[in-house]
């Protein structure tokens, strides 16, 4: 649980060992994490809509939080895989492109896209109410976490040999990692069933389509750069989160 905070986010908790068995333990944890970043991030966009702000600004405040309780982690690693996929080089320039400081075109549109997608997505299901905002931000943020779950199962190699990726590739059983997709699927369809029969499956639908997407991207990755970065976890992050969110707002 300590790996799961202390690398997932910015809130002050520090990660006291760094070894394969506290990677394993970290990623299969990672759900927790993100159910923690979630519930805050809903929490303070259902206070502001309780308060008088509209829907709008109750959603940019749900996307801010986690941003913020990351530092931009997963943000800046979808930046640099959009700069790194887009550059149409091969792997070894491609990877020397996404440690670079800077953000090119490819990153800077991928974020402001995805950002408004986000935004728009929680403010559609704030003007709903406030339980459906905030519940809608915690299982974005669970599905989230479960897709790093999933990229860190056995079989996925890292691209480098250091770095977060190259720390948590193929620590967690397939297994195993199937089991935390089916748990965290299963309790946001609990969640989820708060408001209703559909609603609960709608939820699950959303997790699992936000995973699926997050597949798919990490397949790609994969197949360009040979493996997982920390960089491409944010991305798959970001992507199976707002997939999720787009899943929610069609019902």
């Amino acid at each position: 649980m300590r790996f799961a905070f202390g690398t997932l986010t910015a809130l002050p908790v520090r990660v006291t060992r760094w070894d394969r068995d506290a990677a394993r333990g970290g990623m299969v944890c990672a759900p927790v994490a993100g159910a923690v970043l979630g519930l805050c991030a809903g929490a303070l966009g259902g206070i502001l809509l309780l308060l008088g702000a509209g829907p709008l600004l109750a959603a940019v405040a749900a996307v801010a939080l986690p941003a913020a309780l990351t530092r931009g982690l997963h943000l800046d690693g979808l930046a640099d895989t959009a700069d790194g996929l887009g550059s149409g080089k091969p792997a070894e320039d491609a990877l020397r492109i996404m440690k670079q400081p800077d953000i090119g075109p490819f990153g800077v549109v991928t974020l402001v896209l995805l950002l408004f997608a986000q935004t728009a997505a929680l403010a559609e299901l704030y003007a709903d109410g406030w339980a459906h905002g905030a519940a809608a931000a915690a299982v974005a943020a669970v599905a989230a976490r479960c897709a790093l779950t999933l990229a860190s199962r056995a079989g996925v190699p890292a691209a480098r040999p250091d770095g977060l990726g190259a720390a948590v590739a193929g620590v967690v059983p397939v297994r195993t990692a199937l089991t935390v997709a089916a748990v965290s699927t299963t309790v946001c369809a609990v969640a989820g069933a708060v408001f209703g029969p559909w609603a609960a499956a709608q939820t699950a639908l959303a997790v699992l389509a936000g995973l699926g997407a997050a597949e798919l991207l990490l397949r790609h990755c994969r197949s360009r750069f040979g493996g997982v970065t920390g960089d491409v976890f944010g991305a798959l992050a970001e992507t199976a989160a707002t997939v999720a969110l787009i899943v929610l707002v069609l019902g």
